[in-house]
């Protein structure tokens, strides 16, 4: 049985926790949320109120992280654009703020959990040998963090990096529908379910992969339009209406690496 931390037990946190228990682990998860305490706790996870403040860490940090083998983080930047100033590196300070916590603990492994974000948007294949060059605030500040933990000798860490996250719950085509004039039709889809994303951790654990990069997208790529208007009328949806004066394809994510090390086929009748 291995002993796992999940900071952030949220939308992705959750469900992969109650798949890690399953699978016989151990597992402490986080919240921001004292009422999302006991909904942990009817999982049989190990709650923890744990808040990451960009000058301070919470006083049970030493208590979530005790006795665990892997940490993995999965929170977001969470930047509001009204004050952009004020949140220049506000992410990297809190994962500075935690990294003294990680060093004393037992943790000797850490999957931090990212984004395709870190890569420009420009009109390329995309793979883990690209150089990131990101173009928001978010995606800055989460290639900035994936320096701090990967250069610590302290532990190993891994980074996976999402493209749009997608579930039973969550489709990007409930924003789009009936919405006219959208940009760039032509543009490649680069996303992955919630199933994929648990299954990758689970084999990133399961086969001992650290002091890795990997992209997980999954490894088909229609157009923007071509997927929205398929996925709006399979949910009888009103068609969202694209233009084809504001087309400016994208980049195309490869998440060859995956397929190849991990061994991994993606579920793509999720999607």
């Amino acid at each position: 049985m291995t002993q796992i931390s999940i900071l952030g037990c949220g939308w992705l946190g959750l469900p992969l926790a109650k798949r890690l228990i399953e699978n016989g682990n151990s597992v402490k998860g986080s919240t921001t949320s004292e009422s999302r305490l006991s909904i942990l706790e009817n999982v049989e996870i190990n709650p923890f109120l744990v808040i990451l403040e960009a000058d301070s860490v919470s006083e049970n940090i030493d208590n979530f992280l005790a006795e665990s083998e892997i940490l993995i983080i999965d929170i977001p930047p969470k930047l509001r654009n009204e004050n952009p100033d004020s949140e220049k590196k506000f992410f990297v300070e809190k994962i500075k703020n935690l990294i003294p916590f990680i060093e004393k603990s037992t943790v000797g492994k850490v999957l931090f959990i990212g984004s395709t974000s870190v890569y420009g948007d420009d009109n390329n294949l995309v793979t883990e040998e690209t150089i990131p060059n990101p173009e928001t605030e978010s995606g800055k500040q989460m290639l900035l963090v994936e320096a701090l933990l990967q250069s610590n000798p302290n532990f190993e860490t891994t980074i996976l990096r999402f493209g749009g996250l997608i579930g039973e719950d969550r489709h990007p085509v409930k924003f789009l529908t009936g919405k006219e004039n959208l940009e760039n039709p032509d543009a490649p889809v680069n996303l992955i379910h919630q199933k994929d994303c648990i299954a990758i951790i689970e084999e990133i654990i399961k086969q001992s992969k650290w002091n890795e990069v990997f992209n997980a997208v999954a490894p088909f790529h229609p157009t923007r339009e071509e997927y929205y208007t398929q996925k709006a009328k399979d949910l009888n949806l009103v068609l969202p209406k694209f233009s084809s004066e504001k087309s400016n394809i994208k980049k195309t994510i490869s998440s060859e690496k995956i397929e190849t090390i991990l061994n991994y086929q993606f579920k793509l009748e999720n999607y």
